[in-house]
């Protein structure tokens, strides 16, 4: 491999980061700011060398994203300055449902040139991320939002911000549209080992199949090939170059906020503990590859070597051999050409990192007292999603009681995956495929084909809440439904 000539934004970006490893502070300059004016309008990123055109959640210093801190009340105010409505949902945190940023169920669109407050409590610390929820805004508009517990403060490591994308130079309404009329197969179906298997609609009549035999069937992977796979805005051709200290610790936030890929996170030559999922800490595990649906996020700490060294943190795109990423660099070290693919395809995400996971923080020991069974499916041919044999617009909601104790058996009987999300609340992985344990805090969990994964949760926010597959193409084309409280 060659030496890579870093371009003037790599430089900027290793003198700014340089800086913060000195002094030990937020490898982003996050403006802290109460109450912050967050701006929602076009920006332009630069992929492969040609023009990207993106929406930005920015602060008033330029800044893509926000840094707040626990124990203080979150408070924003959000000005749109699209030509067109828009709203901001604040993935993970649990605010009052009239702020969670779905248009219809939980508040009005933001028209062109408005403005709206937000304020609510924050209740934890965490890595969360923030997104549109206006049709297919969201593969255009997504941004960091880091709550810090002012604690860290105290030790003696460098946060490095992590934002994963997928990044296409074609609107994201002309991809669905393409796979409406192909029944999703023009995008790259062909190559997921689905040949024939197009008209089995969904699945639903395997209902018994278990998820081992339903896997060998080979499940369909990645509807959608992108133009590029980013890593905070960049492509690995010219990858962001974070300098850091020999020897020196480091706190990872990695978000993935593709719009319908899951990565493998791998941190090439080094070992990390993974210490929180979805913004909960767990009890700490150690590896050098860590699985993320889309929607999840996973911080890692870092021990590095005392001597110069350059280390590659990759994201690898599922059942592909595109990856996206950064570098830890240490002012010393040379930074080497990366190529954009892997000698081989990773492999499909599974759920074996899921059941090692155990909770800090777990719920209270408790008998559930509603039970909802959720079934999810899909027809390729039509390229029509359900959620209970129906899309979203025919929904029935998934009824619940102030104060009672939920799970949600979630059922895939459809040949792709869905990493299924619930807003408002934190829920636990309680089982998977019928075996109960005590698993991790989290808001997105992955359901792969032919699996079942239940979810237990506190019906402790009242409200309408959105319960949706985050594959932002599968939701648009109805995987999505409501927990809605009883009057």
């Amino acid at each position: 491999m060659t030496d890579l000539r870093l371009s003037r934004r790599s430089v900027l970006a290793g003198i700014a980061s340089a800086a913060a490893a000195r002094g030990l502070a937020p490898h982003r300059a996050w403006a802290e700011v109460d109450p912050p004016t967050l701006t929602v309008a076009p920006r332009s990123i630069e992929v492969n060398r040609k023009p990207g055109r993106l929406l930005g959640i920015l602060q008033a210093n330029g800044e893509h994203g926000l840094r707040t801190a626990v124990g203080a009340e979150f408070r924003v105010h959000l000005v749109n300055q699209l030509e067109a409505p828009t709203t901001v949902h604040w993935h993970g945190l649990t605010p009052p449902s009239d702020q969670d940023g779905v248009p219809d169920l939980s508040q009005p669109p933001i028209a062109a040139g408005a403005s709206q407050d937000y304020a609510f409590p924050l209740k934890r610390s965490g890595t969360y991320w923030m997104h549109s929820h206006v049709g297919y805004q969201e593969q255009l508009m997504y941004a960091p939002l880091i709550v810090a517990d002012p604690a860290d403060r105290q030790r003696d490591e460098q946060e490095v911000v992590v934002l994963l994308a997928d990044f296409s130079f074609k609107p994201p309404e002309e991809i669905a549209a393409g796979l409406r009329k192909s029944g999703g197969m023009s995008m790259s179906m062909s190559k997921s080992g689905m040949s024939g298997m197009s008209g089995m609609s969904g699945m639903v009549g395997m209902k018994g199949m278990s998820h081992d035999a339903g896997m060998a069937m080979k499940a369909d992977v990645n509807d959608v090939d992108y133009d590029a796979y980013l890593a905070n805005d960049r492509a690995l051709g010219d990858p962001e170059v974070v300098r850091v200290e020999r020897g020196g610790r480091i706190r990872l936030r990695v978000i993935n906020s593709a719009s319908a890929t899951n990565f493998h996170l791998d941190l090439g030559s080094l070992k990390g503990e993974l210490i929180a999922v979805d913004g909960c800490p767990v009890q700490p595990l150690t590896g050098a590859r860590f699985p993320m649906s889309t929607a999840q996020r996973v911080d890692i700490r870092l021990q590095l070597p005392s001597g110069d060294g350059a280390y590659p943190i990759l994201a690898l795109r599922e059942g592909a051999r595109e990856r996206a990423g950064i570098v830890l660099a240490t002012s010393g070290a040379k930074v080497a050409r990366i190529p954009a693919q892997g000698a081989k395809a990773s492999p499909v995400l599974d759920l074996a990192l899921e059941r090692r996971l155990v909770s800090a923080i777990p719920l209270a020991p408790r008998k559930a007292d509603r039970t909802h069974e959720v079934r999810l499916a899909g027809d390729m041919a039509s390229y029509v999603w359900t959620i209970n044999e129906k899309i979203y617009a025919e929904h029935e909601p998934l009824m619940v009681a102030a104060g009672e104790r939920v799970e949600l058996v979630l059922r895939n009987m459809s040949m792709m995956a869905h990493p299924m999300h619930l807003h408002g609340h934190s829920f636990q992985v309680v089982a998977i495929d019928g075996t109960r344990f005590t698993g991790a805090l989290r808001d997105t969990v992955l359901v792969p084909p032919m699996a079942s994964v239940t979810l237990a949760f506190d019906a402790d926010n009242p409200g309408r809440w959105a319960f949706h597959c985050h594959n932002l193409y599968h939701m648009e084309a109805g995987m999505m439904t409501e927990v809605k409280y009883q009057a």
